[in-house]
């Protein structure tokens, strides 16, 4: 029992998904749940990456264009989006993705920090990277890219 909750916390649990013809990842942990692309109403004065606040049984929710906050432009809006609902501390938030593709199990001597590049804002939003034959998954860290969690919805 002791060696398979060893080599349990070795492993760290990925929800794959693709935005902006790029693979990324957040911690399962983080997802509450996903669900299909509905329509958000948009808030006045609101980030540009902000696609709008939804409403998710009773509670306020904003959701976040993963592509326009990593300046990548805007996802294209369709019935195939998803949105993958996170916790973040006290709060619940969305991500605007084009699809969830995966549920990983990665060995954590696979993941490659991300390369120094001075600060830039889609680096520091990246925690790691996954390198595999056909290119990288990235893993998103949800607290650079969703500061705006406290400010929109308390």
């Amino acid at each position: 029992m002791q060696v398979s909750s060893q080599s349990q916390s070795q492993h760290r649990e990925l929800v794959a998904f693709r935005t902006a013809d790029q693979d990324f990842s957040v911690d399962i942990m983080s997802v509450r749940e996903i669900r299909m692309w509905s329509h958000a109403t948009k808030l006045p004065n609101a980030p540009e990456y902000v696609c709008g606040v939804i409403n998710l049984r009773g509670a306020v929710v904003p959701i976040i264009d993963l592509s326009a906050r990593l300046g990548s432009g805007d996802t294209p809006t369709s019935d195939r989006n998803v949105i993958i609902i996170i916790g973040i501390g006290s709060k619940t938030v969305g991500i605007l993705v084009e699809a969830v593709f995966d549920i990983l199990s990665v060995p954590q001597s696979e993941i490659q920090p991300p390369p120094d590049l001075g600060g830039e804002k889609g680096v520091a939003a990246i925690d790691g990277l996954i390198p595999r034959d056909d290119g990288m998954i990235r893993i998103v860290n949800l607290g650079r890219v969703v500061p705006i969690a406290d400010s929109l919805v308390n």
